[in-house]
């Protein structure tokens, strides 16, 4: 949260490539976003809602920060982005919980084995 605090405390990111500069910002800001997620998940075990939740209102908060930096402005547009990021990252989560379980599940009861 402090990076990003940092970052948005800056009035010029660009990257000075022009044309993909908006692309690699957008991308930047859900991958930020979905980090943030994870590591609020790994403090919160169990707890996604929570760390979603508390992801997105950092995200909004950061938006609005950004619109007292000079250079910047902060949009809900990018609130949006912020948040396909934190759903990304959770559908990942997901994906690799249930490919683990059902992992485990097969090892437990081996194919064939009579009943």
């Amino acid at each position: 949260m402090g990076l990003i605090f940092f970052l948005s405390s800056r009035p010029d990111l660009s990257s000075g490539i022009e044309g993909w500069d908006f692309l690699l910002r957008k991308i930047g800001h859900m991958a930020v976003f979905g980090a943030l997620f994870l590591a609020l998940l790994y403090a919160l075990p169990g707890r996604p809602r929570e760390a979603a939740a508390l992801a997105i209102l950092y995200a909004a908060s950061d938006e609005w920060h950004q619109s007292f930096v000079e250079g910047r402005h902060g949009t809900p547009t990018d609130v949006l982005i912020d948040t396909a990021g934190v759903l990304l990252a959770w559908g990942l989560v997901r994906r690799r919980r249930r490919r683990r379980r059902a992992a485990s599940s097969t090892d437990r009861c081996p194919s064939g084995a009579a009943s």
